[in-house]
């Protein structure tokens, strides 16, 4: 699936990656910046790093961008050299890469955490919308039925290495999570390398330290309906960040019919245009971002709440802002949000 864009970053006077960029004035860079990109999960994965040594960096940026490479290699839905695209096709799949298991992993304690609001099995119903837009048409009730028929995350069981689909015609989608994951591998790797300050991009964001201007990383997250404006700037402090929205594969142009579906009716979620998650793990933002859409604005403020270093912002289809109290918001954007709805 190809993604659009949710977020801007900037690296002081520097623009880079996403959108719009944002510009923060004339700063005096500490250090190099160095760059590398690669393609991956559909869209252009970054490394921006900020190092004196043009060696150490150049590695690290290497290491990182292999490392979201295995992952999309793994988890891409759409190449038969896949392990999720050889699970789909056969409904099990034995010996397990590690890193896919540790998502699986994840998938069902999520989806307990959020009683079946996030669902990695949704894909039966993505597949039937797909081909149905495709005819310039959308799905029937019969074949939403159909679709929903085969989604349940109670029907992916991994025993020993070996992953089974118990539904007959189930399939599962990683895209909630993988690029998540990806994030934090290629942190990882960036930190392994000795190198502190950094701002990875896969889809979602990964940033430690400064942006080398002393000054911390900062992201703006792109207005559902008017991608060349931003509804929010905020500043990265350690954590990381991912955007869900009904404007990144919508069906219809009026973004009633979108790639996140509520697995428990089969249409989309109605409420929510856009939800911005910073967690302390990537692969928790992506995937909290995703659930958050299906849950709506109360209850996903009210988990994001009960959930140790997570801050949500939720942008509801009449374009009000929500954001929990601790969301980093840049000063000049305070007065922008609400802080309840």
């Amino acid at each position: 699936m190809l993604r659009r864009n949710f977020l801007a970053a900037s690296l002081g006077t520097m623009a880079v990656g996403v959108g719009a960029g944002l510009d923060l004035g004339p700063v005096q860079p500490r250090g190099q910046l160095f760059t590398g990109a690669t393609l991956a999960f559909g869209t252009t994965v970054t490394v921006s790093l900020i190092h004196d040594d043009a060696r150490q960096a150049e590695a690290a940026i290497s290491d990182a961008l292999d490392q979201a490479s295995q992952v999309d290699r793994l988890m891409s839905i759409y190449s038969p050299a896949s392990q999720v695209f050889q699970l789909n096709r056969d409904g099990v799949l034995a010996r397990a890469h590690p890193h896919l298991l540790e998502v699986l992993r994840h998938a069902h304690a999520l989806s307990e955490t959020t009683q079946g609001a996030f669902d990695i099995t949704v894909q039966p119903l993505w597949q039937a919308f797909r081909a149905a837009v495709d005819k310039q048409a959308l799905p029937t009730r019969e074949q939403r039925l159909d679709a929903g028929s085969r989604v349940g995350w109670l029907g992916v069981s991994v025993d020993e290495g070996t992953v089974r689909l118990r539904k007959k015609g189930a399939a599962i989608t990683l895209n909630g999570l993988a690029q998540g994951y990806a994030a934090d591998l290629a942190m990882a790797a960036v930190r392994a390398r000795g190198i502190d300050h950094a701002l990875l991009n896969t889809g979602e964001f990964s940033a430690r330290g400064n942006n080398g201007a002393l000054q911390p990383w900062t992201l703006g997250v792109l207005d559902p309906r008017d991608t060349d404006a931003l509804a929010a700037v905020f500043t990265v402090d350690g954590r990381c960040v991912a955007t869900s929205g009904d404007y990144a594969s919508a069906f219809t142009p009026d973004f009633v019919h979108h790639h996140i579906f509520n697995p428990a009716t089969g249409a989309s979620p109605p409420e929510l245009a856009s939800v911005t998650v910073l967690a302390p793990s990537a692969l928790q933002a992506d995937g909290l971002s995703t659930a958050f859409m299906v849950m709506g604005a109360r209850k996903a403020h009210a988990l994001a709440a009960r959930l140790a270093g997570v801050d949500v912002m939720t942008i509801n289809k009449r374009g009000v802002i929500w954001k929990s109290p601790t969301f980093p918001l840049a000063p000049e954007h305070k007065n922008k949000a609400a802080t309840s709805a």
